[in-house]
């Protein structure tokens, strides 16, 4: 089939990568790798590179399998157990995360990872862009941890883990240490990052002399571990996704993105007129895409007359006390 014509403008389309995140088939960065590996076909023709566009009546295939139409966004809180690991296919044959999930949630990625023996809150969704997006260190959301460490910390290596630290070469964000109490020869911490990198936790304390033999994670950002039980998956609601979510990432009434034009003027406070959600084109074989609804205008901000004087009601408009 002859490769049709790319499109003229962002509006037109959205590149290869993205697409597949959002319909949940993998993160932006796996979808990449999954491109390179050429198992990503665009109307018949397998792909070698992610800079490519899907326009309207696309027919995008992973493996051989057309890709399902994008689904609203959702997120789900998870209490992992350690002795699990958080990929979908381990290659020495280890049980996964995803392996013990409900069937019923269909497929997932998750925001961030705990290693073998950490456990915790682990953040579950449909959509890869919003994993991506809450990844970045950008974000400015804190991971927290309940920390059991064996050894002994001094107010002197707290303030160095505060301004940050570089360890074998890695440099590290401020990390927040607070000493809840100690047990024998057991340290009991509360750690706070905004990074996430590979296993910083047990690496920056261990360049400060502890031996981390306990990690649990309590918080990503505003979502909690709370009374979860260990291995339970519980979906957020709507609504709270809306709200926790906000400017960072807005969603429409039905749970989809809104379109990057829509979310700048969302984020500036300025009326906002019928905002779009950012959805793929159209799939070949999948049917039209759903129409976009309009929304509420967004309120407008403030503002002054030029001589910045408080206009005064007339006569005639003054309530009655």
């Amino acid at each position: 089939m002859a490769k049709p014509p790319a499109p003229k403008s962002a509006q037109d389309g959205e590149r290869i990568a993205k697409v597949l995140a959002h319909a949940g088939v993998a993160s932006r960065r796996e979808a990449e790798r999954m491109i390179e590996d050429g198992r990503v076909s665009l109307n018949g023709k397998i792909l070698r590179t992610p800079a490519v566009k899907v326009g309207p009546g696309d027919d995008v295939r992973v493996d051989g399998k057309p890709i399902a139409e994008r689904p609203p966004t959702r997120l789900w809180r998870h209490h992992k157990p350690d002795g699990l690991v958080t990929t979908h296919a381990d290659p020495q044959g280890r049980e996964t995360v995803f392996q013990s999930l409900p069937k019923e949630i269909g497929r997932v990625i998750s925001i961030g990872r705990l290693d073998l023996t950490s456990e915790g809150l682990l953040l579950l969704t449909n959509d890869g862009e919003l994993a991506r997006v809450l990844e970045l260190p950008s974000t400015g959301w804190t991971r927290r941890y309940r920390v059991r460490a064996y050894g002994d910390i001094t107010e002197d290596a707290i303030e160095k883990l505060k301004k940050g630290i570089t360890v074998e070469g890695v440099k590290y964000g401020p990390i927040e240490v607070v000493v809840d109490r100690r047990t024998g020869s057991n340290t009991w911490l509360t750690v706070g990052l905004k990074e996430g990198k590979n296993r910083e936790v047990r690496k920056v304390l261990s360049a400060v002399g502890l031996t981390v033999n306990r990690l649990l994670r309590t918080a990503y950002g505003p979502f909690q571990l709370g009374a979860l039980e260990k291995g339970k998956t519980e979906e957020i609601r709507r609504s709270v996704l809306r709200e926790q979510l906000g400017k960072l990432y807005p969603l429409d009434g039905d749970g989809y993105p809104m379109k990057e034009g829509a979310r700048e003027a969302d984020m500036t406070g300025k009326a906002v007129s019928k905002p779009e959600r950012s959805r793929p084109p159209a799939l070949a074989g999948k049917g039209p895409a759903r129409p976009s609804p309009g929304a509420p205008r967004g309120k407008p901000g403030p503002g002054k007359r030029p001589d910045n004087k408080a206009r005064k009601p007339d006569a005639h408009h003054r309530r009655k006390p």
